[in-house]
């Protein structure tokens, strides 16, 4: 996930356009993921992103931790 302090460039995204809407991305809408750059076209694509993304890592590290 994006970090506050963190420094992101569009030159390092991953990604042309953004996966939600299929529009370029945009550099105030970038985020990471698993070590990656990667862009949405707007700040609320990559938050809807970044809320999807949290959810599906508490779950898997809960099923995880079930064995």
């Amino acid at each position: 996930m994006a970090v506050a302090d963190q420094k992101l460039d569009l030159a390092d995204c991953i990604n042309d356009v953004c996966p939600w809407s299929g529009d370029p991305v945009s550099k105030d809408a970038l985020s990471t993921y698993r070590g990656h750059v990667v862009g949405f076209c707007n700040p609320g694509c990559r938050d809807k992103f970044e809320k999807a993304t949290r959810l599906f890592e508490t779950k898997l590290k809960r099923a995880k931790a079930q064995g």
